[in-house]
């Protein structure tokens, strides 16, 4: 095992909440930021968000996530591409049938779980961004994302409406 010096940065415990189980169904709201909160998507012209090329990426990546995963479902009201973030809902449904819920990648992720769909996700609009621009293994996104388990239609309505408004904001 290697030594690091001490005086590195610590690397953060997980976001996730322990011992919840992130294949099983349910609504998420996920947000995630891009690398050094840089400007990549887009620009909120008169409190609308204008999708630049890059932005229109993350909006066909978003809507693949449903052909490639027949357990996930998303809906065009429940997401917002920022010019530095992305914010959504994702609904994943039962997993069961497909017996992969029980096995691990080599990784550490769960196939179907939230992580390897977000995973998936970040990976292919990086991969496509890159190969635009030219800059293979560059950063897109930040390393993680931030989740919440929507556990109530009230809590539901009220994410619908952020996400609504953020280009308010």
């Amino acid at each position: 095992m290697k030594n690091y010096p001490s005086d590195l940065p610590k690397r953060k415990t997980s976001k996730r909440l322990p011992g919840y189980d992130y294949c099983q169904e349910g609504a998420y709201f996920i947000t995630i930021c891009t690398h050094k909160m840089s400007n990549h998507f887009g620009a909120i012209d008169n409190h609308k968000m204008i999708l630049n090329s890059f932005g229109k990426i993350v909006e066909t990546e978003w809507y693949r996530t449903t052909e490639l995963r027949v357990n996930v479902e998303i809906y065009a009201d429940e997401f917002i591409i920022m010019p530095n973030h992305f914010h959504g809902i994702i609904w994943i449904h039962d997993v069961g049938a497909t017996g992969s819920v029980a096995r691990v990648n080599s990784i550490g992720i769960q196939p179907n779980s939230l992580g390897s769909i977000i995973g998936q996700f970040k990976s292919q609009v990086t991969r496509r961004i890159n190969h635009i621009r030219g800059t293979p293994g560059k950063l897109v996104w930040q390393r993680n994302y931030y989740d919440r388990i929507i556990r109530n239609m009230k809590e539901l309505n009220c994410i619908r409406s952020y996400i609504e408004n953020n280009p308010f904001k």
